[in-house]
């Protein structure tokens, strides 16, 4: 059974079906608020079929080991993390107390592999990407991590489980969690490198940053690890600070599909809005406005608890 859950439900089979569509929502999203027609349902699996039929490239004077198995190791990381939080249910497949710390550990993986991807693809582009993309690492990742401290406190649990729980039975509770919210669309956003944070692959300035040399399914599997990465996003965001779930499974389903479907029409709204900013204006955003209001959201969450 623990195979079927790794390879199949909720495991890298659905994670790579639920990708692609959700990327074709995200594109299509996009297109519709330019006033575009925007991509057919199919373009996200055309891409990939494509990409996967392609010759991968690899450069002559790049570290050929670590140009092959870092989409692997971005893909692995990224899949890992639907074992651990809700999907159906209030409780996730493998949820233990602590897995929020596993959890956002885990997701740091991916922008490490970019990272080293871009490094060791030799290339100045991918080199500036790289740079790019840890520099924005460490710009996005403290808020994030204390936006979901906040509702951690205030439900007394470390588990993605016992939050969702502790919301679901405490509705009115999620309220004081609103300026958390903010900062986690805000600090996903600029986790999953969309404007006005698509700093590392700017493609006017650097081609496509840190994967600028990748080609073939290695760019396929990157791509699909970004794909990934949003599910999980939005799958954070919608066991944490959205709490609405049901007893019967297929209901619950239901209600996480529709949820994480919410999350990616706000980023889409948010990327569609803005325009890139420069990597010191988003660390400087980071720290002098997502911090403090992470900040604040923990010290609500401290005194509504003190006061319950």
């Amino acid at each position: 059974m623990s195979l079927f859950y790794i390879f199949i439900f909720p495991g890298i089979l659905f994670l790579s079906i639920y990708g692609i569509i959700l990327e074709f929502v995200d594109r299509k999203l996009f297109a519709r608020f330019q006033n575009r027609v925007g991509p057919p349902w199919f373009q996200p699996l055309a891409d990939f079929i494509k990409l996967m039929g392609k010759e991968g490239i690899i450069p002559t004077h790049s570290d050929k080991a670590m140009f092959k198995i870092l989409p692997a190791f971005a893909i692995a990381a990224a899949s890992v993390v639907i074992l651990y939080l809700p999907i159906w249910s209030t409780n996730a497949l493998y949820s233990f107390d602590g897995d929020l710390i596993v959890v956002l550990y885990l997701l740091t993986i991916p922008t490490v592999t970019f990272f080293l991807a871009g490094w060791s693809s030799s290339s100045l582009y991918a080199t500036i990407g790289a740079v790019r993309t840890i520099t924005q690492l460490f710009a996005y990742e403290v808020p994030l991590f204390m936006s979901l401290l906040g509702p951690a406190i205030l439900a007394d649990s470390w588990s993605f489980s016992g939050i969702t729980e502790f919301y679901c039975n405490n509705p009115l509770m999620a309220l004081a969690n609103i300026p958390g919210f903010i900062v986690a669309i805000i600090a996903i956003q600029g986790k999953l490198e969309r404007t006005p944070f698509d700093i590392p692959d700017a493609e006017t300035e650097i081609v496509a940053g840190p994967f600028t040399e990748y080609s073939g399914r290695f760019l396929a599997f990157f791509r699909m690890s970004l794909d990934i990465e949003m599910i999980i996003g939005a799958s954070i965001i919608a066991a944490v600070f959205l709490p609405f779930w049901s007893t019967n499974i297929w209901f619950g389903l239901l209600i996480y599909l529709v949820k994480t479907l919410l999350v990616v029409f706000i980023l889409s709204l948010l990327r569609a809005l803005m325009a890139r900013i420069r990597i010191e204006q988003m660390v400087n955003f980071c720290w002098k406005f997502l911090a403090p209001l992470a900040i604040l959201q923990i010290l609500i969450d401290i005194i509504v608890k003190v006061l319950i």
